[in-house]
């Protein structure tokens, strides 16, 4: 994987962050979800041109739906 940048962090964090609050959870236990399916390096972090230029809730809900789906076909 590239170098990932500061923004790329950045967005990262704020969909975990948004994600954990729309689910009612921990932001840990939302991180170790999305660590566990692989969605952070798989999504979140090599995407960050696409999702930046959308609404942080649309990226957290997004997020969240992308997670269950995943989680769902395991």
């Amino acid at each position: 994987m590239e170098q990932v940048g500061y923004n790329n962090i950045h967005l990262a964090i704020m969909a975990i962050e948004k994600g954990a609050k729309m689910m009612n959870v921990p932001s840990k236990n939302m991180y170790m979800r999305l660590k566990k399916q692989g969605l952070i390096h798989n999504f979140l972090l090599p995407y960050y041109e696409e999702l930046h230029t959308q609404s942080s809730d649309w990226v957290a809900r997004t997020t969240v739906e992308t997670l269950k789906n995943w989680e769902m076909a395991q």
